[in-house]
């Protein structure tokens, strides 16, 4: 495969691309879709009992115009069903959860803008954010990698070994620690906090926050008549657990990107045409300093006499 031209390996990457995005489409369709029918059938069923026992004492149209009105509210994250926190979505921690979403792309959803003016200064603020909070990463990410890997260079250094072994095991264990840092620990403490919540839902919910995906069906504490002190507090903490967690995130995912296995991958994607004028450029530079530093070679006879 190493022979196929540069198109053909682009054609083969967007082919695969679309490949696992139907994959992933038919897999999801398989597997959510009977629940959503069912639901859906149990939602139709419970209106229409609700229309046979009190249909009567409403006015046509009159349920369906406060379902509309209350399903429209629950889109901007507004709803007056058993929020403890008595604040609303737009207190002060809800407000740092959410340019915290914005500033990481995680945005779970359950919250957005309703006036324009909002709307547009989240707008600025993304477009201003959002590259500040990249070169913060990177700089963070400039002085902990040295010091992340120290621990492979110790290990490979004392069982002697070959350098792709020593990478891969240091890949391994940085990804355990941070999986169990910041993935297994967090899902057991909401697992065991907030009750209705099961492991696999715990766990779905912190890697859909690690993942920076941020489906937003789940959020610790909405809904559930929690104390305020205990509700801001938890919006504090998911705030620093997303800081926090993308950047051990961002640290793994560049440690295996650095493994030969996966830079050969890479390789076979790039183009192996003609270099490009930088690489020239960067080639005689090398080359003149290269030439720079050998010894004067010897006069010629000719040149002697």
């Amino acid at each position: 495969m190493g022979a196929l031209r540069p198109w053909a390996r682009y054609g083969l990457l967007v082919v695969g691309h679309f490949l696992a995005l139907v994959l992933g489409a038919a897999v999801l369709q398989a597997l959510e879709g009977p629940p959503a029918h069912q639901l859906q059938a149990k939602l139709r069923a419970e209106l229409a009992t609700f229309q046979a026992d009190y249909g009567a004492c409403l006015p046509p149209g009159a349920l369906e115009g406060l379902l509309g009105t209350a399903l429209a509210a629950q889109a901007h994250g507004v709803s007056s069903l058993g929020n403890g926190s008595g604040d609303g979505n737009w207190d002060l921690p809800s407000a740092l959860l959410f340019t915290a979403g914005i500033l990481t792309t995680t945005g779970y959803g359950n919250t957005a803008p309703l006036s324009s003016g909002g709307k547009v200064f989240c707008m600025v603020y993304a477009t201003l954010g959002l590259p500040a909070s990249l070169a913060l990463v990177a700089m963070l990410r400039h002085y902990l990698l040295p010091v992340l890997s120290r621990p492979g260079a110790w290990a490979a250094a004392h069982w002697q070994l070959v350098p792709a072994r020593a990478a891969l095991l240091h890949a391994a264990g940085l990804s355990l620690l941070v999986g169990g840092i910041f993935l297994l620990l967090p899902a057991l403490a909401l697992w065991r906090l907030q009750g209705d919540v099961s492991l696999l839902g715990a766990i779905y919910f912190c890697f859909d926050s690690l993942s920076t995906i941020g489906f937003g069906d789940l959020l610790p504490g909405h809904g559930r008549g929690l104390h305020p002190a205990i509700h801001h507090l938890g919006h504090v903490a998911l705030l620093g657990y997303m800081l926090f967690g993308l950047l051990a995130m961002l640290l793994v995912v560049e440690t295996l990107a650095e493994l030969p296995q996966v830079t050969a991958i890479v390789r076979f994607f790039e183009s192996s045409g003609p270099s490009i004028a930088e690489d020239q450029g960067g080639i005689v530079e090398q080359d003149g300093l290269a030439l720079s530093t050998l010894p004067p070679a010897a006069p010629s006879p000719e040149q002697a006499c």
